[in-house]
């Protein structure tokens, strides 16, 4: 199967009950910021927060890229369905081979534990497995992030494998979660 970026189609956005996944956009500025400055947000994160100029231009940047291209990260917003308003992004790359796919994801802290990223994942993983040829999808967080994994683990996924790291200049461990193709 081709990658989706190769088909030369757009697969987003795609909606579920409550959330749309969809491009991001300069005007989800304000959002985008309140949740990527939110200290508790961004603990587990690879990402920190930056200036306005730096997230305007990022968020333009992946509002023209397209989706899917092997060894390119690519953020998905997660906005609310009646609103639009953005709640929050998901990291999507897939391997140089196009045979697995790494996913990260942020959501504002005002939608914790309302099921909202869970929703979300569900829809990306039926359409990372639905367009592309990936075989496996992994996601990796550190061991202290409880949440993170519970939720890893709801969506199905399995721990394969934990290795010692360094985060922001501190000793942990990072656990990896692995979803096989159905």
């Amino acid at each position: 199967m081709q990658q989706a970026a190769d088909l030369g189609i757009d697969f987003l956005p795609r909606t579920t009950a409550r959330i749309l996944l969809r491009h991001l956009n300069v005007d989800d500025l304000p959002a985008f910021q309140a949740y990527r400055h939110d200290a508790e947000v961004g603990k587990y994160q690879g990402w920190g927060a930056t200036p306005d100029d730096q997230a305007r231009a990022f968020l333009a940047r992946m509002n023209a890229a397209p989706a899917f291209v092997a060894g390119e990260w690519f953020q998905i917003g997660i906005a609310d369905r009646q609103s639009n308003l953005l709640l929050g992004d998901i990291g999507v790359c897939l391997s140089t081979d196009g045979e697995s796919a790494e996913i990260g994801f942020s959501l504002a802290r005002s939608c914790h534990g309302r099921g909202l990223a869970r929703e979300a994942l569900r829809e990306l993983i039926a359409l990372l497995f639905g367009v592309s040829s990936v075989s496996r999808i992994i996601a990796v967080t550190d061991a202290r992030n409880a949440p993170a994994i519970k939720l890893l683990l709801a969506l199905g996924m399995r721990q394969v494998e934990t290795k010692e790291a360094i985060f922001r200049g501190e000793a942990c461990d990072e656990h990896t979660f692995g979803l096989a193709r159905p």
